[in-house]
């Protein structure tokens, strides 16, 4: 475990897609992201800031993402929410713009 509070945890990611990838993860077991009360939002959002925090002072990433996938149709394979943190490194890939708006295949303007 990376860091935790009273109603979630952050750790890294042990499927992680880059460096410094962490996920944060609240202690009451909640399938959907829409289901956490106001408190757990509150407890995660407090931990993606100071993860971002860390994540910054030991990879110094040019830039972030931060997803849900609530549901099987969006991705979600295990059913407990889980909220992403993804540090992004310049040319990480060769066209990054629109970032999670071009999830979808064929999304991209000029694909």
């Amino acid at each position: 475990m990376l860091i935790e509070n009273t109603l979630a945890y952050a750790r890294y990611d042990s499927n992680s897609l880059c460096r410094g990838h962490v996920l944060v993860v609240p202690k009451r077991h909640v399938a959907s992201f829409f289901e956490l009360n106001s408190d757990e939002h509150g407890a995660i959002n407090a931990l993606l800031c100071q993860a971002q925090a860390l994540i910054q002072a030991e990879h110094a990433p040019d830039g972030y993402n931060i997803g849900v996938n609530v549901g099987k149709a969006a991705g979600q394979a295990r059913m407990h929410v889980h909220v992403h943190l993804i540090p992004r490194y310049t040319d990480d890939v060769p066209d990054p713009r629109g970032g999670d708006r071009y999830v979808l295949a064929g999304r991209r303007p000029d694909s």
